[in-house]
């Protein structure tokens, strides 16, 4: 996967635009402010960017000019409601790379990006998951392992079991050894939100795991598991 950092100050947005990102097999990191970007961004990794212009502790066109003179070869792509034909000007004229009006179809915020990956050379590397059921912990691709709970290792097992299909609520919670009917479906998603939280904070990977609305839930990486 390609790792993309994406800055985006509202909260509801940024959640949506990071599951899509995630959803057509980018890597995303999404921050709410440039303070965070500067703590999250790392050249070595990042090599695409999705800039909001209006900040709550700046300008998106500030920070961009910032990495355009630091030499930063990243794409960059403008995503604002600031959409004027100067607007979109000023922000090419500054270093974007392209500049897209909040509002537009996600799928052409798609195909700037592919157009991004081809232009820059990028690869997407095969980025393989591996499950150890032994010592119950997940090792992501090039990063620190991760420790699970008992409960963690039955979900990632019947989630990584089934990569790249969509695996049901039912039979999550069946792995569980619960009753489906008598389980709180909230104890699934807290745990859910829990996984996600210590994976990204002890490797600094997102976990690659899509929610389905009404369905449940995807491992869409490459996995392997070591029984």
């Amino acid at each position: 996967m390609i790792d993309v950092i994406l800055l985006e100050d509202e909260p509801v947005l940024r959640g949506e635009l990071g599951e899509f990102l995630e959803y057509i097999g980018y890597a995303p990191v999404c921050v709410s402010s440039l303070a965070e970007f500067d703590l999250h961004f790392d050249a070595r990794r990042h090599r695409l960017a999705i800039i909001d212009i209006g900040l709550p502790d700046g300008s998106g066109l500030e920070l961009i000019q910032r990495l355009r003179q630091g030499g930063q070869q990243l794409g960059i792509i403008v995503f604002s409601a600031r959409n004027t034909s100067a607007d979109r000007i000023d922000g090419l004229e500054t270093g974007a790379d392209h500049y897209l009006g909040k509002g537009c179809d996600l799928h052409e915020l798609e195909a700037t990006l592919a157009a991004l990956v081809r232009r820059l050379g990028l690869q997407r590397r095969e980025a393989r998951w591996l499950l150890m059921v032994g010592p119950s912990c997940l090792q992501p691709p090039v990063a620190p392992s991760v420790q699970l709970s008992y409960q963690d290792l039955q979900v990632l097992h019947c989630l990584m079991r089934a990569a790249g299909e969509s695996v049901s609520r039912r039979h999550i919670v069946q792995a569980l050894g619960a009753d489906y009917l008598d389980y709180d479906q909230r104890r699934l998603d807290t745990q859910m939100l829990r996984l996600r939280r210590r994976v990204l904070e002890a490797s600094g990977q997102p976990l690659p795991v899509k929610t389905l609305r009404s369905l449940g839930y995807c491992f869409y990486a490459p996995a392997t598991i070591f029984e």
